[in-house]
């Protein structure tokens, strides 16, 4: 994706089966856990580079020993700053207590970080909040082990509002408004409440208090706890959770809009944001790794008991699809063949926009995440030109000359490495025109491959602001003279606001925004934008279930085509000399690629969950009033 965009976060859980000893007696080291979470994070770190959090719970501790253990970080890199920390640590009560050395035991009760229970979280900030108290995991403490709750999550709630309100009924005094704060003092609340029952219960079998503590943590209904403090909420989420006793969970939202895999044999159970990275870390089989359902739960009692519960009724499956276009590694077996698909589903626009004239058409793609569905665009020249060369053959009639089928079967796709993304360049300049200057450089070219006559194909993911193709792709490309540019993106043209963990809140940042904007001007069809206006304004204090999304009527009176038409004006400005085009995945063939994630709420408008629609609609109403505000 060439433009920056804020989006996602990992988790990672590893729940160790066996006490320590079994992991240094196999596999030489009790810190078998903590070197796990390192992988399992470093290799999630394209979720999240503004920080990170580790946790880590030991189970069977005694009274006044430190069981919890929590590290967090918002260094350059964070993941490894972590790390650092952890192993600096670690090697310090070593050396300074030999003792400590091959006694699990010791190490166990006096190392800080080493434990059976551990959850990791990779985060971007996007809200702006990068302080490191805004980073996961979250812990809320209490001197009861059962009380204590670590929270982490890739989430957004679009009903923050509403929750906040629900706990302030409850008689809380939540300390700020965010929605991590808002869910884990909800799961906080019904935890707390299914503590002190149960300690009533207990208490009327005769048991003591200290009796009662183990007991405690064996009847603690995990799943119900989870229904009860789900059962308001609105938005995508995978939200793990670890209980200072030892028990731990990760549910998934009813319509699976965020990803969560597992994986469990006899020694661990793991959690991730990402199949591969399980895969890789854990060096097992894709077929042993298996994705949570929607609106399930797993969940791991102290005793080593798993289960996968249903916590919520499922909805209609609505996976985010940008997780298969960009967001995931695409390292994942399925998630590389889709890509691909996407490639090569946009080769027949592309041929029209070419004339069919691939001899005097170089093809490359920008930036380097987009190289997968290049591939698959490549695949599909060479399909294309299997079949003209074979059809000439054919049409030859067994007349052509040696030299006459040579040069037919000569020709093959060009492809080339035309960008090349440079240092990051600081743009500590203020002035406009000079920092603009310096954004321009952002990405080399190849100079000497392309011709006056030939076109030049760049494929991206997709295309959200336009910002970097207007500052910086177009006019590199432009230096190269080439006869027309084609744009290609492998994504349709984003629309409407993300409201489940991605950074697209505000409408007029979106190119296809803007250009609809001009087409409607340009049209005097002004009264649109008023129409639309008044319908978002007049059902602003709805329920969310009665909310419709009216910025759909927004984009009605003009074609794709039109738009996209529209969008390569846009990112263009009279210094470019080369005719652009744009082109974009339709809908329909994003659903043909990637069948099983058919989220496509920023490109379509239908959003999984009511919320969804309340948040479009307050988008335009911010646009339209010029409040600078997110929509949630």
């Amino acid at each position: 994706m060439s433009d920056a965009l804020k989006h996602e976060c990992g988790i990672a859980l590893i729940r160790l089966l066996k006490p320590l000893e079994y992991y240094k007696e196999k596999y030489g080291s009790a810190f078998y856990g903590v070197n796990k979470m390192y992988l399992m994070m470093e290799k999630q770190h394209n979720r999240g580079q503004d920080g990170a959090g580790f946790s880590s719970i030991k189970l069977d501790t005694s009274p006044g020993e430190r069981y919890i253990s929590r590290v967090r970080s918002i260094a350059q890199q964070p993941i490894q700053d972590i790390f650092a920390q952890i192993n600096a640590r670690i090697n310090k009560d070593l050396t300074e207590n030999p003792e400590y050395q091959t006694n699990v035991a010791l190490q166990k009760k006096n190392i800080p970080y080493i434990g059976e229970l551990l959850l990791g979280h990779v985060r971007y900030g996007t809200f702006g909040k990068n302080s490191v108290e805004s980073v996961h995991p979250f812990l809320r403490q209490n001197n009861w082990q059962h009380r204590n709750l670590i929270l982490a999550g890739n989430f957004n709630m679009t009903n923050v509002n509403q929750l906040f309100d629900g706990l302030v009924a409850l008689g809380q005094h939540p300390k700020e408004k965010a929605d991590t704060i808002t869910i884990m003092e909800k799961i906080g609340h019904f935890l707390d409440d299914a503590v002190s029952k149960i300690y009533k219960d207990l208490k009327k079998e005769g048991y003591s208090k200290n009796e009662s503590s183990p007991l405690i943590a064996e009847r603690l209904n995990i799943a119900k706890i989870l229904k009860r403090s789900s059962k308001n909420w609105d938005g995508g989420y995978a939200m793990a959770g670890l209980l200072g006793h030892g028990d731990s969970f990760v549910l998934r939202d009813p319509a699976g809009i965020r990803p969560a895999y597992y994986y469990k044999d006899d020694e661990v159970v793991v959690v991730a944001s990402e199949r591969p990275v399980i895969q890789t870390v854990f060096n097992v089989n894709f077929e042993d790794v298996k994705e949570l359902e929607p609106g399930h739960a797993i969940i791991t009692k102290k005793s080593g008991k798993t289960v996968i519960k249903k916590i919520i009724e499922p909805l209609k499956r609505k996976a985010c699809s940008f997780e298969r276009i960009y967001f995931s590694r695409g390292s994942d077996a399925e998630i590389y063949q889709e890509r691909k698909e996407l490639g090569k589903l946009l080769m027949p626009n592309v041929l029209k926009a070419i004339n069919k004239d691939t001899k005097n058409t170089v093809f490359s793609y920008i930036p380097n995440t987009a190289e997968t569905s290049f591939f698959g665009m490549i695949e599909s020249v060479e399909d294309y030109l299997n079949s003209k060369k074979t059809q000439a053959i054919l049409d030859g009639k067994g007349g052509l000359s040696k030299e006459a089928v040579i040069d037919i079967l000569s020709e093959r796709p060009r492809i080339e490495k035309i960008a090349i993304k440079d240092v990051k360049l600081r743009t500590f300049i203020t002035e406009d025109s000079s920092r603009d200057d310096l954004v321009a450089h952002v990405y080399d070219v190849t100079y000497g491959v392309i011709k006056h006559s030939d076109n030049l194909v760049i494929i991206d993911d997709s295309i959200v602001r336009g910002t970097t193709l207007k500052k910086s792709i177009i006019k590199m490309m432009d230096r190269l003279n080439p006869k027309k540019i084609i744009v290609v993106s492998s994504a349709p043209q984003i629309r409407y606001p993300d409201c489940y963990g991605i950074d697209m809140a505000r409408l007029e940042d979106l190119v296809a925004f803007r250009a609809t904007l001009e087409l409607l001007k340009e049209n005097k069809k002004e009264a649109v934008i008023e129409s639309v206006y008044k319908k978002c304004k007049s059902e602003e204090d709805f329920k969310d279930h009665k909310v419709t999304n009216h910025v759909k009527a927004f984009y009605e009176q003009f074609t794709p085509e039109e738009i996209s038409n529209k969008i390569a004006e846009l990112i263009c400005d009279t210094s470019v000399n080369a005719e652009v085009e744009v082109i974009f995945q339709t809908v329909e063939n994003l659903h043909k690629a990637c069948p099983k994630n058919l989220g496509d709420w920023y490109f379509t408008g239908d959003y999984p969950t009511p919320g969804g629609n309340r948040v479009s609609n307050k988008a335009f109403i911010n646009f339209y009033e010029g409040n600078k505000e997110r929509a949630y």
